[in-house]
């Protein structure tokens, strides 16, 4: 699909579904000059890789209606009105509340979201048919004061410890200053027993390593320098940045799967880009494809 390029606004036909495009000349990335219309541009073109990452998950809207460089905020609740073909999940919270989260099923939803300034999309662990049960469990490298060369180094190590309790892992660029680690697990531990896991897991690696890792969630008492290697991103109801999502960055970088060689070797967060992933995805190939087969889960194990 190509977005119009000759005019502010447009509808587009996808898959049957009208959408209503906005706003397409604003930039978004003031450094580069990218548009909202390369924005949705972008998105169109990735689609058939991240879709079936978003597909039947709620989606937690993180938008920046003027750009990375603006204010952003966080919209669970479906905005009425909305496209009557829109799909929505609906998840009560402890408040006894039931918010209807959009979700995102195809090209037009895509669209849909990423016209309303979602940069990045953020979709729930669970999908929306039992959204106490998560997919995957993964570990949030977040640096702090730690530069990139700690983290990937850091990244080596969860994937070993997790290697040596039979736990094949997939890692990713955040896109913003971090390394993903995430592990496709059989459905089945409630989103509580995920969290424990990642906790106990996190705890150990951080007590083995304790001049690299930290599992301190409170930043006031973290070691200076220390990786946080976190496992908080697994409680209910937190959201991560998806693969292939761009962040609000100066250079509008991509959340990008990588390999495991690739970490070895010293890739940086800013190769990977809106204006590369697409070349890179036809030179590599969908890296993190396996994450959306019901084939080769691990089956968590007690610690």
């Amino acid at each position: 699909m190509t977005i119009p390029a000759d005019r502010d606004a447009a509808k587009v036909s996808a898959g049957g579904k009208d959408v209503a495009l906005t706003n397409l000349n604003k930039v978004f990335f003031s450094q580069t000059g990218a548009t909202k219309r390369d924005l949705l541009q972008y998105y169109a073109g990735v689609a058939k890789y991240l879709l079936p990452h978003l597909e039947h998950r709620a989606m937690v809207m993180k938008r920046y209606p003027n750009g990375a460089d603006g204010d952003f905020f966080f919209m669970k609740r479906t905005p009425s009105p909305h496209p009557e073909w829109l799909e929505t999940c609906s998840i009560e919270h402890g408040s006894g509340s039931v918010i209807e989260f959009p979700e995102v099923n195809d090209l037009a939803s895509l669209l849909w979201v990423v016209n309303l300034g979602c940069i990045d999309l953020n979709q729930w662990y669970a999908t929306c048919d039992d959204v106490n049960r998560p997919d995957y469990v993964h570990f949030d490298l977040d640096p702090g004061s730690a530069p990139f060369a700690r983290v990937r180094e850091c990244a080596l190590l969860v994937r070993d410890g997790l290697q040596a309790l039979g736990l094949k892992s997939y890692a990713k660029t955040s896109g913003s200053k971090g390394i993903h680690v995430y592990v496709p697990i059989v459905r089945g531990p409630l989103q509580k027993e995920v969290w424990t896991f990642a906790k106990a897991f996190s705890v150990a690696l951080a007590k083995h390593e304790p001049a690299l890792m930290t599992s301190e969630y409170r930043k006031e008492k973290r070691p200076p320098g220390r990786v946080l290697v976190d496992y908080n991103q697994n409680r209910w109801g937190a959201t991560l940045a998806s693969v292939y999502s761009v962040r609000p960055t100066a250079r509008a970088s991509v959340s990008a799967p990588v390999t495991w060689e690739e970490l070895e070797d010293g890739i940086e967060i800013d190769d990977f880009r809106m204006d590369n992933m697409l070349a890179r995805i036809a030179a590599v190939g969908d890296l993190w494809k396996p994450l959306v087969s019901k084939r080769g889960r691990s089956t968590l194990p007690q610690i």
